[in-house]
């Protein structure tokens, strides 16, 4: 069980609180100053090692090592941002990382519409209004996005979107096979860097799994995450699997998808969203009764498999007016920690009774 982190001074929750959440062993981290398509620098890598081992937590989970804009556009510059990304997954397999999450997701990484939806007991979540999005001139969710200047905001950094028309424009005539091609591309350089460091790469999925303003989104159900590891078959060529993304779209059995993919599922994340017959969507609780997820049997799906790698509590609700960045506060992310491992632990006990 891991926790993400966003760093000294950029986030609500300290490592000293994460440590007090019982049966978490790590951190999911990264150096969110460091624009994507930059080399991390080995001395800032150390730094988050110190940091987080004197807490007696480790850092074999990064989260994320974004991917340069040119790559997913197939310009002749992405060869300078590729070997950046293979120089910095050398670094991180240095230092013990694991694990590597990323995206493929044009211009937008996660979107929604509020930030702070109330719900009916009075604690706010993150909340997708489909008909305002279809309606929505991009910029107006980026000056949203802006207005939240006190933490970072990973995958709405000011300075990548300063410039959205000609990003949107760069992707007019970028198909999903287009998009497709260039993941390939960028997984045959990087993957065998990865295998040869003993580090896993991670696909996460698109947030929300379908297109959003006209942009082209790949990583959307279970035959894309099928074709994506097809891609370059390599254990080290995984997938980040989100119940909450891919159930966002309710013909994406999750728990079916783990087990299925579950010799290539080095991190989970695990959360629970109730969806609208609109296409709306807010994240809930992680209890199977709060949203449109059966939780319950997607972690039954997960023990099941055997699962050995890392899981974290994604998104939760800004609960006991906690003021947090959006969908990472402390308390409703730990409640879902203990959420997770009662039904671990009551699918382990019931193993024992039967084998006895």
């Amino acid at each position: 069980m891991v926790f993400r982190w966003y760093g000294e001074g950029n986030d609500t929750v300290s490592l000293a609180q994460i440590k007090q959440i019982p049966g978490v062993e790590g951190i999911v981290w990264a150096l969110h100053d460091v624009p994507a398509g930059e080399e991390w620098a080995l001395e800032d890598i150390l730094r988050v090692k110190r940091v987080a081992e004197e807490h007696g937590l480790h850092i074999e989970v990064v989260e994320s090592v974004n991917v340069h804009e040119d790559i997913k556009l197939g310009y002749p510059s992405r060869e300078k941002y590729i070997e950046n990304y293979k120089k910095t997954i050398k670094k991180l397999a240095q230092v013990g990382v694991k694990v590597i999450c990323y995206n493929f997701m044009p211009v937008f990484d996660w979107t929604r519409t509020d930030l702070y939806k109330e719900m009916e007991d009075g604690s706010t979540a993150l909340f997708y209004e489909k008909a305002k999005v279809d309606q929505m001139n991009p910029n107006e969710l980026v000056k949203r996005m802006a207005d939240q200047r006190d933490l970072t905001m990973p995958g709405w950094e000011p300075e990548r979107l300063k410039d959205l028309e000609k990003l949107f424009a760069a992707y007019r005539h970028v198909t999903e096979e287009d998009l497709w091609n260039n993941l390939k591309y960028f997984l045959e350089q990087v993957v065998p860097v990865a295998e040869a460091h003993g580090i896993k790469l991670a696909i996460h999925p698109d947030d929300p799994p379908w297109p959003v303003f006209g942009l082209p989104r790949i990583i959307t159900s279970r035959e894309s995450i099928k074709r994506v590891l097809s891609l370059v078959d390599s254990p080290s060529n995984g997938v980040t699997l989100c119940s909450g993304s891919l159930g966002a779209n309710p013909a994406n059995d999750v728990a079916a998808m783990v087990r299925e993919f579950a010799d290539r599922i080095p991190f989970a994340h695990i959360r629970n969203v109730k969806v609208y017959e609109n296409g709306d969507f807010i994240e809930t609780s992680h209890r199977t009764g709060d949203g449109s997820l059966d939780i319950c049997e997607i972690v039954k799906a997960y023990h099941e498999s055997g699962f050995k790698g890392y899981a974290r509590p994604d998104h939760g609700r800004h609960i006991w007016g906690e003021k947090c960045r959006p969908g990472y506060g402390l308390y409703d992310r730990a409640l879902g920690i203990m959420y997770l491992w009662g039904i671990w632990d009551a699918l382990e006990k019931a193993g024992q009774e039967r084998r006895a």
